[in-house]
């Protein structure tokens, strides 16, 4: 059973972040930029919230707020969820799935390590689905 540390050791441990006093405005044009729907809230090396274009949605366009007079500390996911390395994809998939969550934050040891989309967990369920799928056609053929 494949465990987040596996995944993140394929996948690379890239993390796009910022500061929680930075305008709603750069965060959303940061998250254009790279092409990614989330953004880790990091204040002196501590993660202290989550940024997704969801919250922007619900919490800057709904209520008409400006995104250039609007601070990521106002919007910003507080409550983080997070996974530690030993956990299985299962298991995220399962949490994600639960709390209608896009993305996960990797933590080891209190240090943000790593995240996770649900498009990394489907991939790697595909992926190791398609193996079975190759070794039982190889037993059967020989």
């Amino acid at each position: 059973m494949k465990k987040v540390k596996d995944l993140l050791a394929n996948k690379g441990s890239t993390i796009w972040s910022i500061t929680p006093d930075v305008s709603v405005f750069e965060a959303v044009k940061l998250m254009a930029e790279k092409r990614i729907g989330v953004l880790m809230v990091v204040d002196n090396d501590e993660l202290c919230g989550v940024l997704s274009e969801r919250d922007y949605a619900r919490r800057v366009v709904l209520l008409d707020r400006g995104s250039k007079t609007t601070l990521v500390r106002e919007i910003m996911t507080k409550r983080v969820v997070f996974v530690e390395p030993e956990q299985t994809i299962q298991d995220c998939m399962a949490l994600m799935t639960e709390k209608s969550f896009r993305h996960l934050p990797v933590m080891d040891d209190g240090k943000l390590i790593g995240v996770l989309s649900m498009t990394d967990l489907v991939r790697t369920l595909v992926d190791d689905q398609q193996y079975v799928i190759s070794q039982l056609e190889n037993y059967i053929n020989q």
